[in-house]
């Protein structure tokens, strides 16, 4: 599938005659084909920033479709051909062998969730691109804030006050700032929209119930939950991996050796955990103001598991601490159990 052209491949299951079609993009030619064609109808197509669309037309018109995860397809070794046609067919027979790895297609209503929270991780991500580049604008200039914490009331102050005789140097300076007030307007204007509806939405009960686990907050467990989306297809064990927080695995005979984490799956959801894993290191504290607010919107029993968890992955960090473990290793491993801890307050009833 691309923008422009979709290019299909049909497999006969009884007589194994095989049927090519190219066509335009349009998504009802290409469901009144898969309809045309004798049934019962399965097909695939890979995932890709074409979205779930199609895969959400043939459904609707009666057709099995499953989206592929472009990782998980295996791939012929030595096959250095690789053209639109022969990964159609390729599609086509790993179909008709049950060897496609679907991912979950999304609801409507979960995909525009999905979408308003990436549009924040980008707003995060640029505000963090302009900050230094005004920081390091100054610095290049031999000034450097030395009155406590940057990104402060007290530092935008200080920003606001800087003055260059040259020109050409206050007006790139002038950008620079302006471009990261414009940066944070953003950001708040979509933390603002993501608070709005983690408080009425299909997402709500969950982010409650992983909002009492700490370095969860509001914006964290809106992420996970709209990640993650399905919790039940999942457990304990194997969210970790889906996350890509397990070590990496190269072993032969008698000999295994790890690496480290494998860094695959949904990488937004990874950074939240990681984020939120620092966050057990220091003293647990379970009266504090913060704690008690979130506890007051979930249940009791999400409560106690939250209490649990929270006491469980600082005993952890202690014990990563008493062995000397290096920190940014010990967070990883904090992080890959705190996302059985999420899950398993996700799938609590």
């Amino acid at each position: 599938m691309h923008a422009r052209s979709v290019v299909a491949a049909a497999i006969d299951e009884r007589t194994g005659e095989l049927v090519q079609r190219r066509m335009g993009s349009s998504t009802e030619e290409i469901v009144a084909w898969a309809r045309g064609l004798p049934g019962p109808v399965a097909a695939t197509y890979e995932a890709g920033p074409t979205g779930f669309g199609l895969a959400r037309a043939l459904t609707a018109a009666g057709v099995r479709c499953m989206v592929a995860a472009p990782s998980k397809l295996q791939r012929p070794v030595g096959d250095r051909v690789k053209t639109d046609a022969r990964d159609a067919v390729h599609l086509a027979r790993l179909l008709r062998l049950g060897e496609i790895v679907e991912v979950v297609v999304p609801s409507v209503e979960s995909e525009a969730a999905r979408d308003l929270v990436r549009a924040r991780e980008d707003a995060r991500g640029d505000l963090m691109s302009a900050r230094h580049r005004v920081s390091k604008l100054l610095l290049r200039q031999g000034i450097q804030y030395t009155r406590g914490k940057a990104w402060t009331v007290a530092h935008d102050t200080w920003l606001r006050s800087q003055r260059f005789e040259l020109v050409g140097l206050q007006a790139a300076f002038d950008a620079a700032y302006e471009a990261m007030i414009q940066a944070v307007d953003r950001r708040d204007r979509l933390d603002a929209a993501i608070n709005r509806m983690a408080a009425d939405s299909e997402f709500t009960d969950v982010v409650n119930r992983l909002c009492c686990l700490r370095g969860v907050s509001t914006l964290t467990g809106f992420g996970l939950a709209v990640e993650i989306g399905d919790w039940t297809r999942l457990d304990g064990h194997r969210i970790g991996a889906y996350v890509g927080l397990t070590p990496s695995e190269s072993s032969s005979g008698a000999s295994r050796t790890l690496g480290g984490i494998t860094k695959t799956g949904n990488g937004h959801a990874r950074r939240l955990l990681i984020e939120a894993a620092w966050h057990h290191r220091p003293a647990y504290r379970p009266t504090s103001p913060i704690m008690r607010a979130r506890w007051d919107r979930a249940s009791a029993a999400a409560r106690a598991r939250g209490h649990a968890g929270n006491q469980r992955l600082h005993d952890r960090w202690v014990g990563f601490q008493a062995r000397r473990k290096r920190s940014v290793v010990a967070n990883a491993a904090i992080a890959r159990e705190l996302a059985g801890w999420c899950w398993s307050l996700a799938v609590m009833t």
